[in-house]
């Protein structure tokens, strides 16, 4: 099953209880989890549960060990995915892949704003099922000035009046207040829950604190004790330190939700509002797509997600929130506008959902130059003419009369094919000379394979390579950071802007050997101090070299402390931001590991990166790495589980929740019962693997010499 990153955890945690009753293993592949080739398993089935990438991944190694047709059902949650940038192209040429390898795996794709849908059944060869039914009724209004509108397809401007807003608003509250979300709130809350969408994370944060300074005090007292428990937990999590802002909005039932937040505080924040214990979120656009998290009413702040005018399909995600199956008999939402957006508003409203196209060619690096370096890496297709067949099963072979204005597909994939035997990862070999024009086939360098079974962005391999290398030559194992260096994502590093003085502080406090690390790179204290007090530098130094190491310095910092909070205190950077750097780190490591595996040079990395991969993944004491490895059991958890006696795998696995209730503070009845499934599961999946190696060992080789063989060598 290939879902998105935030529902991941979710779905692991669900389906394990259902794994262990009815016989069959939930594994994760997500970030540096997951093995390749999968365990392979005598009894029991396997349910994967893969991000877009990770399941890429998992699908080429299937093919590779000639697997492909043991993968019986893939399910693609959130389908209109495929049309979105660099994951859209890694989730359509995995599925080409399938499509192309096994005629017996089912695809079934699922989506609530898919428009273009016929495109996407050619390519699938799929049958198409679709349902109007909703089993909460949603209403849509509009909120101009003090004026509600109601959407109405068959009015002529798409609305009609509903209602004007009656709110006595005083003067200070007017101008803080200017749209009139308190009135808007306070009319469901604290009863129902609801959900307020902002264009930024910053304004999710100044809405929440807003709204309270206005909320009557009687709010405190709605499931007061509950709100405490939220705060002592956030606490406990995050080993004392609570975010000033859930600090002053939790006591009112509110709080903000964004990528800021660590996955700690998230989980936490999500279990708190859907017991309703919170019953007001703010909150980013990411929410709609990910966790499911119904309200009475949902409000869009404004049609924008930060300064990018809504899109119809972002649209449907939010309000589609509202209304909660059992609870509600209807849900609302209410999109505030201006009347400068009246018009746009008014389009939005009665367009049908955006087309959904092919990124494949436009996302080269990570689309069609890695795909056709699996294709012939794996030996689907290795000569011209079956790379183009295959590219006519593809959703951009379906839509390539309206992508491909001035090139045919023959010439696109000629013109890819010469630039990747340029770049030195494939090699072209002439397979027919008797023919009038000689035909070609590909075969794959061991650059290109390393980068292939890497899962590297093309965009970066040659670089890669070259560090890797470089680092060869004076390579620093007195600390971490050389290692850390090169295992820090490149795309990140494209994207920070240090703060210089941060940097310049950090620096100075480097040991001689770590200095030596940044000697090696070309970058000396003295150029930092100069960047840092604004004075002209006349040495060019690489600015990418100088942002990866600086990003660098966090990841260390982090491996050393195990603390987010002080690091980003340290660093002046939202700890939200610091668990994605971990975590792409992690994943990155493990890439980096594979890369290495495939190129014999490398080989003293080999068991450097598996460490390194462990320790970017958990950043934990060493003893609190076989709780982390269950689903859902995150730092805090860890901690708080470690503390009350469950030290291992076993412990948790053997765990009556209702005990681990009453000895682990904070911990629902839910998640107790989700823990001890996801413990059970795990510690099934090494069971069998061991009785598997153990059968392995005793089993007769294939090749042993018989009886009779030995008697004919005699004569």
């Amino acid at each position: 099953m290939f879902s998105s990153r935030e529902l991941k955890n979710y779905m692991i945690s669900g389906l394990s209880s259902f794994g262990i009753e009815l016989g069959f293993f939930v594994e994760e592949y997500a970030g540096s989890k997951g093995k390749f080739p999968p365990i392979k398993r005598r009894e029991k089935k396997s349910l994967y549960i893969a991000t877009i990438e990770k399941g890429h991944s998992l699908v080429n190694s299937l093919i590779e060990t000639g697997r492909i047709g043991s993968l019986g059902l893939v399910v693609v949650d959130e389908l209109h995915m495929i049309g979105e940038g660099s994951r859209g192209a890694i989730l359509e040429m995995t599925l080409a892949k399938i499509l192309y390898t096994s005629k017996t795996t089912q695809i079934i794709g699922m989506s609530a704003t898919l428009n273009n849908v016929e495109d996407l059944q050619e390519f699938l060869q799929a049958e198409y099922y679709t349902s109007q039914f909703r089993p909460v009724e949603l209403k849509e209004y509009l909120k101009i000035n003090d004026a509600i509108y109601e959407v109405d397809g068959k009015a002529e401007n798409g609305m009609t009046f509903s209602r004007l807003l009656n709110c006595q608003y005083s003067d200070t509250l007017k101008k803080m207040d200017p749209d009139h979300l308190v009135a808007l709130v306070t009319e469901v809350v604290p009863n129902y829950s609801c959900l307020v969408f902002c264009p930024t994370k910053k304004n999710c944060e100044n809405v929440a604190e807003m709204i309270c300074k206005f909320l009557s005090k009687e709010y405190l007292k709605h499931r007061e004790k509950e709100k405490h428990e939220v705060i002592k937990n956030l606490k406990s999590i995050s080993g004392g330190n609570l975010c000033p802002v859930l600090k002053r909005t939790i006591p009112f039932g509110v709080a903000y939700h964004h990528s800021g937040l660590t996955s700690d505080e998230r989980r936490l924040l999500e279990e708190a509002y859907s017991t309703g214990a919170l019953c007001l979120f703010t909150c980013t656009s990411t929410l709609a797509a990910g966790v499911n998290l119904p309200a009475r009413r949902v409000i869009l702040r404004a049609p924008y997600v930060a300064k990018e005018f809504l899109k119809r399909s972002q649209y449907k995600q939010m309000i589609g929130r509202a209304g909660r199956a059992g609870i509600d008999s209807v849900g609302e939402s209410i999109l505030i506008l201006q009347e400068k957006d009246k018009q746009q508003v008014s389009e939005l409203i009665s367009r049908p959902l955006e087309n959904c196209y092919s990124h494949l060619v436009q996302e080269f690096t990570k689309g069609i130059q890695t795909l056709f370096l699996s294709l012939i890496g794996l030996k689907i297709a290795t000569s011209l003419d079956d790379i183009c067949h295959f590219m006519g099963g593809t959703l951009f072979g379906v839509q390539q009369k309206i992508l491909l204005k001035e090139k045919s597909l023959r010439e696109i994939t000629v013109e890819w094919l010469r630039y990747l035997t340029g770049k030195g990862l494939l090699q072209k070999d002439a397979v027919d000379k008797s023919k009038e024009e000689i035909e070609y086939s590909f075969h794959i360098t061991k650059l290109g394979r390393a980068s292939f079974k890497g899962t590297i962005d093309l965009a970066y391999c040659d670089i890669l390579y070259r560090d890797l290398k470089k680092g060869l030559e004076g390579l620093v194992l007195e600390s971490l950071l050389h290692l850390i260096y090169l295992t820090t994502p490149y795309d990140m590093a494209s994207q920070c802007v240090p703060d210089w003085m941060i940097y310049f502080r950090q620096f100075s406090q480097l040991s001689p050997a770590e200095q030596n690390v940044a000697a090696l790179l070309g970058v000396s204290e003295n150029f930092i101090g100069k960047k840092a007090s604004g004075q002209a530098i006349k040495k060019k130094v690489d600015k990418d070299i100088v942002n990866r190491l600086y990003l660098s310095f966090v990841l260390y910092t982090l491996l050393k402390e195990t603390n987010i909070w002080s690091v980003s205190e340290k660093f002046n950077m939202p700890r939200g931001y610091i668990q994605s750097l971990l975590t792409g780190a992690a994943s990155f490591s493990s890439c980096v590991l594979h890369f290495c595996e495939e190129l014999e040079e490398f080989w003293v990395y080999r068991a450097l990166l598996v460490e390194l991969t462990k320790k970017l993944t958990y950043c934990v004491k060493a003893e609190l790495i076989p709780l982390m490895e269950v689903t859902g059991v995150l730092e805090g958890r860890a901690k708080q589980l470690y503390n009350a006696g469950y030290k291992s795998l076993i412990h948790l696995a053997n765990a009556n929740p209702e005990v681990l209730i009453r000895t682990v503070d904070h911990l629902s009845r839910r998640q107790a019962k989700q823990i001890v499934s996801s413990a059970k599961m795990l510690l099934h999946e090494k069971a069998e693997a061991l009785q598997e190696e153990v059968e392995e060992l005793l089993r007769p080789p294939s090749d042993f010499p018989s009886v009779e063989a030995s008697s004919t060598e005699k004569a």
